[in-house]
Formats: C-alpha cells, sequence, structure tokens
C-alpha cells in the first residue's frame, strides 16, 4: 500500500463545522462492526434461477474464508452470521477453530424455518402440533449451537403466513406463536438475545404472522429484556418511514438490530445504499442519537442477496457504503440540529442534515483505514489480490 499524507486536521477546518470533534468521530469509526451473513458468499437467485459463480463459496469453511478477505481489506467486518442447517457441521470445534485462524469470529445463528415441506403451513403457527415442536425443537438445536460457537444472538425470521382467506385463524396463529416463542425464550443463556425479524409479505401473500415492527415489538416485549426487534430494510411497505420506526424503537429499549440491504420495489435484498442512501443516512443519524442518548450497541448485520454480482466485492462495497453513511452521520451538527428544531426553522435543520451528507467523508475514512491499516481503496485492493485470482474456479 502506498503511503500517503492524509492531512485530516485541513479536511475538517474545511469541511466541518468547529464544533464537531474529529477525534471522537475517528474513535467511532474504527469501532464500527458490520457483521456479514455466511449466505451471502454462495451461489444464490430468484424464484426462477439460482445464478451459479464459479468463485462463489461452496462450503461453510470457504464462506468463513471470504469473509476474513472482507474483513481484511474493510477492517470493520469481524464477524459471520450462520445459518442453520445451510452451515451444519459435526465437528463445530474445527470450524470455530478456522474462523479464529482467520480472525473472525461466529456471529448470530439464524434458523431455517421455511425450505421443509413440513412448514408449508407454517412453522410456529402451524395447526399441526407436530410441526410446531418440530420447529421449537430446531430452534432450540440452534440454541445449543450458540453455546458451542459462543455465539450470544439467535435471529428468528418466520415465513408463516396464509395465502387465502379462512385458511387459518387470525388469533389461533398469534396464541400459537406466543406459546412457540415463550418455550424458545426460556431456554435462552443469560448473556443471549432473541432479535424477532418482521416482513409485511413473502413468501405468504394474504397475511403474514410478523407483518410488522409493531407486532415483532409486541412479542419481544412479552416475552422480556433478552428479546428485541430487528429491523431489515427490505421488509417494509413502499414509503414506510424506517428512521421513525428506527427511533421508536430505541426509546423503547427494543432496538435489537439490522438486516441491511436496499430495496426498489419489495424485499429486493440488494447492495446496502444502492438504492436509496439518503434513508440510510438519515437512519444512522438515529442511531448516532440513540447512541448519545442511551447508548445503545443493536447488531449490525447484511442480509444481502448478490444474484449477479461477485460475491466478496459485493460484501466490500456494501460495507464501504455503511462506512461512508455512518460517517457523515458522525459529523452532523447535532447542537445546532437540536437548536434549530427547538426554534422551529424548518430550513436550517433540513440543510444542517443536507450539508453532513453532502459532505465528501473519502479524506476521513482514508485516515482511519490508515491509522488500521487498512487499504486506502479497499475494493480496488481486494480485486487486485491473490486470493481474487486464487477462487475464479473454485471447487469444494
Amino acid at each position: 500500500m502506498k503511503s500517503k499524507n492524509i492531512n485530516i486536521s485541513k479536511w475538517a477546518k474545511k469541511s466541518l463545522p468547529e464544533e464537531v470533534n474529529i477525534d471522537g468521530i475517528i474513535s467511532r469509526l474504527k469501532k464500527q462492526n458490520i457483521e456479514t451473513p455466511s449466505w451471502g458468499y454462495a451461489d444464490s437467485g430468484t424464484r426462477f434461477n439460482v445464478f451459479e459463480q464459479s468463485q462463489s463459496a461452496k462450503t461453510t469453511f470457504q464462506k468463513i474464508s471470504d469473509a476474513a478477505q472482507v474483513h481484511k481489506y474493510t477492517g470493520i467486518a469481524s464477524k459471520v452470521a450462520l445459518h442453520i442447517p445451510w452451515d451444519n457441521t459435526d465437528d463445530w470445534q474445527s470450524l470455530l477453530d478456522y474462523a479464529d485462524e482467520k480472525g473472525i469470529q461466529l456471529g448470530a445463528v439464524n434458523p431455517n424455518l421455511f425450505q421443509d415441506n413440513d412448514y408449508k403451513l407454517g412453522s410456529l403457527t402451524n395447526p399441526n402440533f407436530r410441526i410446531r415442536e418440530k420447529a421449537i425443537n430446531h430452534i432450540l438445536e440452534c440454541i445449543d449451537i450458540m453455546r458451542k460457537i459462543n455465539s450470544e444472538c439467535l435471529s428468528i425470521w418466520l415465513a408463516d403466513g396464509t395465502n387465502y382467506p379462512g385458511q387459518d385463524d387470525f388469533i389461533f396463529r398469534k396464541r400459537r406463536l406466543e406459546e412457540a416463542l415463550s418455550e424458545i425464550y426460556n431456554e435462552l443463556d443469560e448473556e443471549m438475545i432473541m432479535l424477532i425479524e418482521y416482513k409485511f409479505f413473502e413468501p405468504a401473500f394474504y397475511h403474514t404472522d410478523i407483518a410488522d415492527w409493531g407486532m415483532a415489538t409486541h412479542y419481544a416485549k412479552l416475552l422480556g429484556e433478552k428479546a428485541k426487534t430487528l429491523v431489515d430494510l427490505g421488509h417494509h411497505p413502499q414509503g414506510t418511514n424506517i428512521e421513525h420506526i428506527v427511533a421508536f424503537l430505541i426509546d423503547e429499549d427494543k432496538l435489537g438490530g439490522f438486516h441491511f440491504n436496499n430495496k426498489k420495489y419489495a424485499d429486493d435484498d440488494l447492495t446496502s445504499g444502492s438504492i436509496n442512501p439518503y434513508e440510510l443516512f438519515l437512519i444512522y443519524v438515529e442511531l448516532v442519537k440513540g447512541y448519545k442518548l442511551k447508548k445503545i450497541t443493536p447488531a449490525y448485520m447484511i442480509d444481502q442477496s448478490h444474484n449477479i454480482k461477485p460475491k466478496i466485492e459485493a460484501m466490500i462495497q456494501s460495507v464501504i457504503r455503511l462506512q461512508e453513511l455512518f460517517a457523515k452521520a458522525l459529523i452532523v451538527n447535532y447542537e445546532s440540529l437540536e437548536q434549530a428544531q427547538e426554534n422551529g426553522n424548518i430550513i436550517k435543520a433540513e440543510e444542517i442534515l443536507q450539508d453532513a451528507y453532502n459532505t465528501d467523508v473519502k479524506p476521513l475514512l482514508e485516515k482511519v483505514r490508515q491509522e488500521m491499516g487498512c487499504p486506502l481503496d479497499p475494493l480496488d485492493a481486494y480485486t487486485k489480490s491473490d486470493y481474487c485470482i486464487e477462487i475464479k474456479n473454485r471447487s469444494k
């Protein structure tokens, strides 16, 4: 990596209000950590086709190896989320040792409750008691895996719902879900948390059992402090004000984490910041304010399906976008913003946000990467690396 003289003081004086603490911002950026998903390194597609790529990961070990490359070039992606049974193994210690060797921690565990024929009419809400028990036992198996890999986060998304009016009873399904979640919650260890995800439609098209953040938060509140709401940025109707939801959950102490991605139409699972970066910036603004107010520490995770993009490059691209937009949120002059809000100065308040969003934070991020020993341009450095060449024609 070529040495570069980055005069961050000169940049800050030119680009930032005097009140902004540049050293504090650099410190926060160094501590940023984005968990990447194991499934994001494997082949994926749409309901019409899976688009195979020769360089995609074929095994869980390869997924971890790929994730290590993302962390190597960005410095802020040290965790990998697992999906069970996709990432199941008979030797968890070997996988844990391999991850440690690669400088990676195994993160959230995601049960699969949507790819078994038994779950056609639901998993935890299924009218058949035997199938509900099967789904519960699968999640309990995932909790046991969490103990083996030192994971503290159980991430639950249900595909449960109905496709036709009259197919099942809404109230009975709600009660089944409350009963099942309570049984699972009681098996969590003290340090574990349960993240409850929601989605307003798909794969069910008449109703979804956990359709929005209010329902997810209802279950989280019913269960207790170790249960929180997980916000997936693609799981909302068009036009939803996600930053408002984030602020509400922060104040209720129920914001557990994120699945970062981007959407244009539905749950597109597109690269973070590729469609609506300003929305993501505004979400980060609420997160920065939430940290100042309550020292919140939600789980920051990516959940994307890179159907036609090269997997590692797409993940690096996403992490960089999240870095950039977090940096822009950190340089907002919050003191001036609060004063403008109190004075009812609408124009001033919006201009403060626009000024931060339109600031070129590349010099700031280069300074952070330089101090962390990372390439100034992570994506370019990876595409020129030996690893990128080695995996072009990969096999199991």
